[in-house]
């Protein structure tokens, strides 16, 4: 699919050479318009160029999760393209504060911002996190914990429904989270966010597949113990080295099983970072991603190409994007560059317009109408 007439330097998001452009008319229109319902839109110039993308993609809406200081400038750029999650300050130089008070507080500027969703982050590395803060970690770690009762009442209140993180890759249990004792099993990291549904009785939407697309069995028994638990696919990097190695029949069965309960994502994010010259002294999130508007353009564009190519065709070769999780598993066989093989499940049209939209229209949709759908 690479474009053999261009000479450039491979890229982490561009390892093959391709024309983004050139390559979303070669995929061609999806059968339906696409709603992405899972990225973080930062930056009025970043979303500019995200905008572009999509256009060329075939994204017709987004639901962002937003810093809450960009929210207008992104919702002018963005228009009825774009719903807001809510979330906590996570830029914010008082972490105990945005990850507490401050969270409780802006929840009502989030609804104001139309957000009928908030979300939760309890990766297993939220407890080095924590660590940072002047906070003991029992009153917020757990998705049962007491902050987050708190916090989870008052969005409840509000007509909010909940979004989690919960867990990480496989590839990061094996080395960055093998110490058992800080961090748990991957299996413990679902134990008290199941009591949270449970007390709760919240609409959940749990990210990244579940936080488990190596384990579709495991997503299975989680789906079928909560009713009203749905999952996105985003994170493409992680579903591009995982979701490629399911067998295409074991995928497709899973997601007939569970249509309408599994929804399309890509987790991009965009900063207005990415549009200027990369600063090795600039902290900034992303800035060592991309370096200008051509570079934000690609990094944009190749997670679409990578989940529509997946998703949709038949190709079989290494991803576009470097992965470097498996230069963290295996130093001595792969780098920086290195990618894993991106394997097109060719999914019929029906399906993927039930993945890509119907899903989505007939869930967050429907919630954020103010309707509930899981009555």
């Amino acid at each position: 699919m690479a474009d053999q007439t261009r000479e450039v330097l491979p890229t982490a998001a561009n390892r093959l050479g391709l024309d983004y452009a050139a390559e979303a008319q070669r995929l061609g229109t999806p059968p339906c318009p696409i709603v992405d319902a899972h990225a973080h839109i930062n930056g009025e110039g970043a979303a500019r160029v995200y905008r572009k993308v999509c256009d060329l993609y075939g994204i017709e809406r987004v639901y962002s999760q937003t810093q809450i200081a960009q929210a207008k400038r992104v919702k002018e750029v963005m228009g009825d393209r774009i719903s807001f999650v809510a979330i906590p300050e996570f830029m914010h130089h008082d972490r105990k504060w945005a990850h507490t008070e401050g969270y409780l507080e802006n929840l009502d500027l989030w609804h104001d911002y139309g957000a009928r969703m908030f979300k939760f982050w309890g990766a297993p590395r939220l407890r080095d996190y924590v660590d940072t803060m002047d906070l003991d970690p029992a009153t917020i770690i757990d998705f049962d914990s007491e902050w987050k009762l708190r916090i989870a009442e008052k969005a409840k209140k509000l007509g909010m429904m909940l979004m989690v993180h919960c867990a990480d890759p496989d590839t990061w249990f094996s080395t960055m989270y093998s110490d058992g004792k800080r961090y748990g099993s991957k299996a413990s990291q679902y134990e008290s966010l199941e009591r949270l549904i449970v007390q709760t009785d919240m609409p959940c939407l749990a990210a990244h597949m579940g936080g488990w697309p190596e384990d579709l069995k495991f997503l299975s028994g989680l789906l079928d113990r909560h009713p009203k638990l749905i999952l996105d696919s985003s994170a493409t990097k992680w579903m591009i080295r995982e979701l490629s190695k399911q067998p295409t029949d074991e995928f497709v069965a899973f997601l007939d099983r569970y249509s309408g309960r599994i929804l399309f994502g890509s987790d991009i994010v965009t900063s207005d970072d990415h549009l200027n010259p990369t600063d090795p002294d600039n902290p900034g999130f992303g800035n060592q991603l991309a370096n200008s508007e051509h570079e934000a353009f690609e990094l944009y564009a190749s997670r679409y190409w990578a989940l529509r190519t997946m998703y949709e065709t038949h190709y079989e070769g290494e991803s576009n994007i470097a992965d470097p999780d498996l230069m963290m598993v295996d130093p001595d066989q792969y780098d920086k560059m290195s990618a894993p093989k991106l394997k097109g499940h060719g999914i019929d049209s029906d399906r993927l317009k039930m993945f890509y939209h119907t899903a989505v229209t007939q869930t967050l949709d429907r919630w954020y109408l103010g309707e509930n759908p899981w009555e």
